[in-house]
C-alpha cells in the first residue's frame, strides 16, 4: 500500500511545503516540511552552533541562520561567476581554538583555502561579516568539492580536496599553524607584524591522478582509510600515511558522487560503496565480492535509482528513526547550468531504506518539485523535537527540511 499526502501552505511569509511520503507496506511513513530561507546560487551549507547557545544552527554561503528562527545574519561576501558562486562548500571547525566555531571553505576556480573568523557574540549580535584569512594558497584551481576527515585518527580532520581535473594531483591539506606577517591594528593605522596564525600543510595523496569523486573508507579492510575517486581508490600506507603517496588501484573508472560512501550493506564483512552519477542519471551501489586470487578488489554493481539525474551529493543518516542509517540525495540542481542530461527537470530530495532481507534500496519521497541539492547534505535536530532534520543548499534555494515524523 502507498501513503500519499501533499499539502502547500503559507505561514508569516515563509513558504513551507507539507510532504507525506510514499512508503511501502509494513514500512515506516515519515512526512516532512520544507521551509525556504534563501536564493540564490550557493550550493554549500553546514550545521554547528554557531552562536553557543545549545543550539544547531545553519551556514550557507553568504550568511548564517540562527535557530529557532532562522533569521539570515551576514557572515562572507561571495562573488558569482557564470552561474555559480567563489564557494563550493562550508566546513564548520574552530581553527583558532577560541571555543567559536569558525567556517573554512575553498572555491571551484579560485585556489585559495580560506578560514572566517566567528567575531563571538558582540559581532554575532550586530550582524558582523566574519573576518576572512588565508590558510593556503594550493596553487590548485578547478575544485569539484571537498571532505573534512580525520584520516590518520589523531582526532584533527584532513581537509581533502577533490579536481575535475584528471591530471591534477590528489591533495589533502593538514591544519597547522606558522609564522607569518599579518596587517593588525594600532592605534588608527595598521601595521605590518610576524604572529603564529593558522595555517595547512599539503600531503601528496597521488600525483597528476584526480577525477570527479571523491568517497573515504576502509575498502580493503585493514582498518585503514582509503580515498575514492574517479579512477579507483588509493590504499592507506600502514606507516607514515602523510611522508609518502599512496598506491593506486584503477578498479574502475566514473564520474562519481561527492562524497561515494563507504559501508558494509549486506553484512558479509567486506566494505561496499554507493555512488551517483554526478552529473548524469544514475544511483548505484558496488558490491564488494572475493577478490581475484592475485588480491585484486572485485565488484557487483547494482542500480539503486535512474529516474532523476545529478545525484552530486550522498548523505547517510536515521531519518526515519528506526535505529539504522537512511541514504538520502536528491537531484543537483542547474549543474553545468542546466546543460547536464535531465538538467532542466523538476527538484527532488528522496531517502532510501536498506532492505537486508533483499539486498536492495526502497526509495521514499522527502521534497519534489521545490528543494533540490547542491554540493553538501546535512543532518541534525535543528528544532530540538528529537528528529533529525535535514539542510540543503542548491540553486532552487536553501532549504530546512523539518522531520515531522
Amino acid at each position: 500500500m502507498k501513503l500519499i499526502n501533499l499539502l502547500l501552505i503559507v505561514i508569516l511569509g515563509s513558504v513551507v511545503f507539507l510532504i507525506g511520503n510514499t512508503a511501502q507496506a509494513g514500512e515506516k511513513s515519515v512526512s516532512f516540511s520544507a521551509k525556504l530561507i534563501a536564493v540564490d546560487a550557493n550550493e554549500g551549507c553546514a550545521i554547528a552552533d554557531v552562536n553557543n547557545d545549545g543550539k544547531l544552527d545553519l551556514v550557507a554561503g553568504r550568511n548564517w541562520y540562527a535557530a529557532p528562527e532562522f533569521v539570515p545574519r551576514a557572515l562572507r561576501p561571495i562573488e558569482d561567476r557564470n552561474g555559480y558562486i567563489h564557494s563550493n562548500g562550508d566546513f564548520p571547525y574552530d581553527v583558532d581554538g577560541d571555543g567559536w566555531m569558525d567556517i573554512i571553505a575553498q572555491s571551484f576556480f579560485q585556489t585559495e583555502i580560506n578560514w572566517f573568523r566567528n567575531p563571538g557574540p558582540e559581532g554575532l549580535k550586530l550582524g558582523l561579516l566574519w573576518e576572512k584569512h588565508l590558510l593556503v594558497d594550493t596553487q590548485v584551481d578547478r575544485n569539484e568539492a571537498e571532505l573534512m576527515e580525520d584520516m590518520d585518527g589523531d582526532g584533527v580532520p584532513e581537509f581533502i580536496v577533490n579536481s575535475w581535473n584528471k591530471e591534477t594531483s590528489l591533495l589533502a591539506w593538514r591544519f597547522t599553524s606558522e609564522m607569518r606577517e599579518v596587517s593588525v591594528p594600532k592605534g588608527n593605522r595598521m601595521i605590518k607584524e610576524m604572529r603564529e596564525v593558522p595555517s595547512a600543510t599539503k600531503i601528496t595523496i597521488g600525483s597528476n591522478k584526480n577525477g570527479h569523486g571523491l568517497g573515504i573508507g576502509d575498502l580493503n579492510g585493514d582498518g585503514l582509510k582509503d580515498i575514492l575517486f574517479q579512477s579507483g581508490w588509493y590504499e592507506q600506507p600502514k606507516e607514515n600515511a602523510f611522508g609518502q603517496a599512496w598506491k593506486l588501484h584503477e578498479d574502475w573508472f566514473l564520474h562519481a558522487s561527492i562524497p561515494m560512501i563507504v559501508r558494509d550493506l549486506n553484512g558479509d564483512g567486506r566494505n561496499d560503496f554507493i555512488y551517483g552519477m554526478g552529473h548524469d542519471y544514475g544511483l548505484y551501489w558496488r558490491e564488494q565480492i572475493e577478490p581475484a586470487p592475485d588480491g585484486t578488489l572485485r565488484w557487483n554493481e547494482h542500480l539503486i535509482d535512474d529516474s532523476f539525474s545529478q545525484p552530486h551529493a550522498l548523505h547517510f543518516a536515521d531519518i526515519d528513526g528506526d535505529g539504522e542509517d537512511e541514504l538520502i540525495t536528491g537531484k543537483r540542481v542547474f549543474a553545468h547550468n542546466g546543460k547536464d542530461p535531465g538538467g532542466k527537470e523538476e527538484a527532488v530530495v528522496y531517502y532510501y531504506n536498506w532492505d537486508k532481507k533483499n539486498n536492495q534500496f526502497n526509495r521514499h519521497t522527502i521534497v519534489k518539485g521545490s528543494a533540490g541539492i547542491g554540493l553538501q547534505i546535512r543532518t541534525g535536530d535543528l528544532n530540538g523535537d528529537g528528529r533529525l532534520d535535514i539542510a540543503v543548499a542548491g540553486k532552487s534555494g536553501t532549504y530546512i527540511i523539518f522531520n515531522n515524523g
